[in-house]
């Protein structure tokens, strides 16, 4: 009969070492031949550390682009396997990597490490969630496909040696079989009955035929070829040039007209039209869709109880954007307050040097403010940057990236300057404040500099705790008193109700089959945005099933968590410490965190000084500003 192995059994065979036979004394041969000395199985809490290695490094390993994001620079002259048989050795290699990490016992562990363990599964699921939706065979993306991803490149993969620019020039001669092997998987999802909307493809079909209009020189791509180089001998300089453009004009261009081809002549004719934009319209959709919600919320949360959520929650906010709006302006109703907001020419940019300008300004009195909300303070600076021109009209409004690791390049706020004169002046704060400071910077600055974790834990996790903290800093932005007037806690507030409006409109469509004008109608009567914003946001959450979910369900459990800790602690809750706690473990699952409060408000009503026990992890010193 088969034999069932328990986990401590198993985990002797899941990290690769042998296991001595229990006839023999360890160490010992049989008479006649030479011992073996076997190595001994590793502990459950060093198990888990290697486990959680293999993980980051074939991430990494099958994601290049996303360690050249992060500044891990070992696999600069590659390109992912977009090949179904690539995508299906990974998810293999996932699944086989669970089962090892599953039989690490939890019990054996630390409670820091059973933190990891239990993040380590998360992440591996996602990562096969994610897999088998199999989005790859029919997406069509304007803000992150190829065409924009790609170009974003050569700010990101830094030449500083001869050998960095080889290892360049062999990642850009790889681009054009990439792009090849996307419009092949865009072809087999067509023959499966999976095809993107029509409205995204018609915007990356705009973004390629931008492209495809400029002279190779004008790419972005060949903007490492015109850099100084001054130290490169001569002939190397040459070889350099010549070989980043024969890769442009003999690969990469050809393969985008052929993309661009396909989608015009084989996938757009066959495309979702507005009525059917939800993912439910795409075989296996709806399955697919219920597993991204968890992917994003980390939660089991079916999609008309997160649809519910949303127009609670745009009662609540409206209600406090009319008592504002009353006392400050008179206008106490959603169309009085949208005629004032954005019937004054003189609450819109003119330029988009006006509009960097007070983007930066925001930035910096937040970072002034740092030490009033944070015992811990990140060491990395922010700077504030425009979004590229190629990729600014279909892009949000705003986005941050992390400093790479290896201080290559700084973290940015990066702000969207496109039309100034549809950008209202009384957003920017609260936009500010969500992408830099108190928000995504300051979470994942700390997570960055962290130590005691395993990498994963400090560059990826899940998006309902990154993205709720950057909605949470909206709203602690506003007990900080960095909002200048009751214009921009407006702005903030209408952030609120964006933000509660893509909880509806993002489980009305893909889950409850609204149409695309229905969601945009939707968006139109509960938040102040310009219509192409509100047209934009749509699209990416058509294109992005389930992301826009995470920030209201994350902001909201972080609230309820503090309102909770200052119930229980009273005059003993310290706002700093709650935020260093929250901050100390990276981008947590909401279950995990919730166990982490839970611990840190037992340690202070127990007058413990010691840190949470749900995490190990310490931050790097504070250096000076």
């Amino acid at each position: 009969m088969a034999r069932t192995l328990n986990k401590a059994a198993l985990l002797l065979l899941v990290v690769g070492l042998a296991v001595t036979p229990a006839c023999r004394t360890p160490g010992t041969a049989p008479a006649g031949q030479t011992p073996v000395v076997r190595a001994r199985p590793l502990e459950p809490p060093q198990a888990l550390a290697a486990l959680a290695t293999e993980y980051w490094d074939a991430r990494l390993r099958a994601h290049p682009l996303e360690a050249t994001d992060i500044g891990d620079r070992r696999f600069e002259d590659r390109l992912g396997d977009n090949t179904p048989a690539g995508r299906d050795r990974e998810i293999a290699a996932l699944a086989a990597l669970r089962v090892r990490v599953d039989a690490v016992p939890a019990a054996a562990l630390a409670p820091g490490d059973r933190v990891t363990r239990s993040l380590l599964l998360g992440e591996i699921d996602s990562d096969l969630a994610m897999g088998s939706c199999l989005l790859d065979d029919w997406a069509v993306d304007a803000r992150d496909g190829t065409q924009v991803r790609f170009l974003r490149l050569p700010e990101l993969h830094p030449v500083r040696s001869v050998a960095d620019g080889w290892k360049l020039v062999a990642r850009w001669e790889k681009m054009g079989a990439y792009i090849d092997q996307e419009t092949a998987n865009l072809r087999r999802g067509l023959a499966a009955g999976k095809v993107a909307t029509a409205d995204e493809i018609r915007r990356v079909l705009g973004q390629l035929d931008d492209l495809l209009a400029k002279p190779d020189a004008k790419w972005p791509l060949r903007a490492p070829a015109a850099a100084a180089h001054a130290d490169w001998p001569a002939p190397e300089k040459l070889a350099f040039t010549r070989a980043i453009d024969a890769a442009i004009a003999g690969a990469i261009r050809p393969a985008f007209e052929r993309y661009r081809a396909a989608l015009r002549a084989d996938i757009l004719p066959r495309a979702r039209d507005e009525a059917h934009a939800g993912i439910s319209n795409v075989p296996g959709g709806d399955a697919c869709y219920a597993k991204l919600v968890k992917v994003h919320t980390s939660l089991e949360i079916p999609a008309a109880e997160i649809h519910r959520i949303g127009l609670e929650e745009l009662a609540r906010i409206h209600a406090e954007m009319a008592r504002i709006g009353k006392e400050a302006f008179g206008a106490a109703t959603l169309p009085d307050l949208r005629r004032k907001l954005r019937g004054d020419s003189s609450a819109f940019f003119r330029t988009r040097g006006d509009v960097e300008a007070a983007a930066r300004k925001a930035l910096d009195r937040a970072q002034a403010a740092e030490p009033r909300f944070l015992g811990r303070l990140p060491r990395t600076p922010c700077v504030v940057k425009r979004i590229e021109e190629f990729e600014e009209k279909d892009a949000p409004i705003a986005y941050y990236r992390s400093a790479a690791v290896d201080g290559s390049r700084p973290a940015a706020y990066y702000v969207n300057t496109y039309k100034p004169e549809t950008r209202a002046r009384y957003e920017v704060e609260a936009l500010a404040f969500h992408e830099s400071v108190p928000g995504h910077h300051i979470q994942i600055a700390i997570a960055q500099e962290l130590t005691g974790l395993p990498e994963f834990r400090k560059h990826i996790g899940v998006t309902a705790f990154m993205e709720g903290w950057g909605l949470y800093a909206e709203g602690l932005a506003d007990e900080l008193g960095l909002y200048k007037g009751a214009r921009e806690r407006l702005g903030r507030l209408n952030f609120d109700a964006w933000r509660a409006t893509r909880l509806v409109v993002d489980t009305g469509m893909h889950a409850m089959g609204w149409s695309r004008s229905k969601a945009i109608t939707f968006f139109e009567e509960n938040a102040i945005l310009a219509k192409d914003n509100i047209v934009n946001e749509v699209d990416r959450y058509i294109a992005w099933p389930g992301q826009a979910l995470a920030y209201k369900i994350g902001e909201r459990e972080i609230r309820r968590l503090r309102a909770d800790a200052e119930k229980k602690l009273g005059s003993k809750f310290d706002v700093k410490a709650f935020h260093d706690m929250v901050l100390s473990g990276g981008a947590v699952s909401l279950p995990v965190l919730r166990e982490q409060v839970d611990g840190w408000i037992a340690d202070a009503t127990n007058g413990t000084s010691a840190p949470n026990t749900a995490t190990t992890a310490t931050a790097a010193p504070v250096a000076p500003r």
